[in-house]
């Protein structure tokens, strides 16, 4: 049995948990290759492999240094990268996304090896809007389709667009924001792909056919063919989809939803995730079933990929791909070189609460898990956060002698609680559990954070409520980010632990 297989057969859905939202996948021979949005965070666009659509493992970050990203203090959290689209043409990847910060615009990249290195970019100055999608039809002209949504033709080598973007299909008559276009070719039609009605509670999947690219086209009677709005399904904000072919042919779909945890409202703690489900076809409009929370064991062979280190020791010269910071990592304030088997963060900003905050963490991708790191803070000030953006997060720090447990909720900015602890290196540790239902203003969850004591025995410093940490308070389209962090001066980390507690 693999890894994510649960005993009676069945694999959890999502199929790449926590912040992971905006996927787009594409097939070459037996292998899968999927990208999603990464916002303020650097490096961007994390990059996924798999052979059975259910074990995803993430090979890389397509934009991984500073001439294919740049995003200043001014861009703002849930600002950044949006919506790439991943194909394969020519022999080669594609990706093409809209960086939303200033001086960004619409890019395109390529690589050899979705694993990298990607390309500098090649820059779409002409092509408006956001969540561009690549298609070449049976002539190799290759269509652009954005938000909106328009389409123009491209040359994907320079860039150079001929005419202008032409509006081609706007969705349900009514419906906001039709965004996320995909173009396929499949069978005698073309048919294309939207998600509408906006990324939250009324998100869905709409699609049209026509016989060229151009249009005009034809909308399928039964749209939306993919929403939960107004049910009481588990996944909710399902939308923003692609379409890939199974190892047997079948049909499928990735999309983005949410699990809302706790009462009214319902909050999402984890970010807008990855999900699969099944597609069939009916007088040649896809149909799609209610989403499973649980898909039963395909009938093509599993591949399971490398099993997740729970510990990470920092001994390799880079971060692994799941690390990701604020903006920009540069080198002289994240290093694993200058104390061996150590991460070193020197500081910039002086508090998570700045945009230039030095912070390396990994998405939250579990209901209930626990993380822990061991901390020298003593040439400076550091700790341990969960981080949704500046004015949304909560820390336990430590400094020489003292801990102290912080929370940022909008403007409001308090040491929840603090102790002293002897001179020297100290475990914090942070454990995430469900709230029990307990009427219609239940949170989603609690975060314990605390100390580990020498003889392992954990003690606690204070409680919170998770759901200010969820987008239904902050706004924004991220999720969780939990890592370590220098406020001034220089902190020292020699492991960092994430151990899932829950699927």
């Amino acid at each position: 049995m693999s890894e994510k297989q649960r005993a009676d057969g069945a694999f959890p859905n999502p199929v790449i948990p926590g912040f992971h939202p905006d996927p787009s996948v594409c097939r070459v021979d037996d292998d899968y290759y999927l990208v999603c949005s990464s916002f303020e965070y650097f490096p961007g666009i994390p990059v996924f492999h798999s052979r059975d659509l259910l074990h995803w493992t993430q090979i890389g970050n397509a934009l991984d240094r500073p001439g294919q990203l740049r995003l200043t203090a001014a861009t703002p959290s849930s600002g950044g990268i949006y919506a790439p689209t991943l194909r394969h043409h020519d022999g080669r990847f594609w990706l093409i996304v809209t960086n939303v910060a200033q001086g960004g615009g619409n890019m395109l990249f390529t690589a050899t090896d979705p694993a990298g290195p990607w390309s500098d970019p090649v820059r779409l100055p002409d092509v408006p809007g956001i969540d561009p999608d690549l298609a070449w039809d049976q002539d190799n002209t290759c269509w652009c389709t954005v938000a909106g949504v328009s389409q123009v033709r491209i040359d994907p080598y320079t860039g150079q667009t001929f005419g202008p973007p032409r509006k081609v299909w706007s969705g349900a008559p009514g419906a906001k924001a039709p965004e996320a276009p995909h173009l396929y070719r499949i069978g005698d039609y073309w048919y294309l792909l939207i998600a509408e009605g906006g990324t939250e509670r009324g998100h869905s999947v709409s699609i049209a056919r026509g016989r060229t690219p151009a249009g005009p086209f034809e909308p399928c009677p039964g749209n939306p063919i993919l929403t939960h709005r107004s049910t009481d399904h588990p996944i909710q904000n399902t939308g923003h989809a692609d379409l890939v072919q199974a190892p047997d042919d079948s049909w499928w779909m990735v999309f983005l939803g949410v699990r809302p945890r706790g009462g009214t409202p319902g909050w999402h703690a984890l970010g807008r995730e990855t999900y699969l489900t099944p597609v069939d076809w009916v007088d040649g409009w896809p149909v799609l079933g209610e989403v499973p929370s649980e898909l039963p064991a395909p009938d093509w062979p599993l591949a399971p990929g490398p099993a997740e280190e729970v510990r990470d020791d920092f001994d390799l010269s880079e971060p692994h791909p799941r690390w990701i910071s604020v903006r920009d990592r540069p080198a002289e304030h994240c290093t694993t070189k200058e104390r061996p088997g150590w991460l070193t963060l020197h500081a910039r900003g002086d508090s998570l609460d700045e945009p230039d905050v030095v912070f390396v963490g990994r998405r939250q991708q579990h209901l209930a898990c626990q993380a822990r790191t061991l901390i020298d803070p003593a040439e400076g000030r550091g700790g341990l956060a969960v981080r949704l953006d500046e004015e949304h997060h909560y820390e336990i720090e430590a400094s020489e002698g003292e801990v102290r447990v912080l929370s940022r909720i909008g403007p409001l900015r308090t040491t929840v609680a603090s102790r002293s602890v002897p001179a020297g290196p100290v475990i914090l540790r942070l454990d995430i559990s469900e709230t029990p239902p307990n009427g219609p203003r239940t949170g989603p969850d609690l975060l314990t954070f605390g100390i580990e004591e020498p003889d392992d025995t954990f003690t606690a410093l204070a409680t919170l409520d998770g759901r200010y940490l969820t987008t239904e308070v902050a706004g924004g389209f991220t999720g969780r980010v939990i890592g370590m962090y220098a406020a001034t001066g220089t902190a020292h980390f020699d492991w960092f632990d994430y151990r899932p507690l829950t699927s």
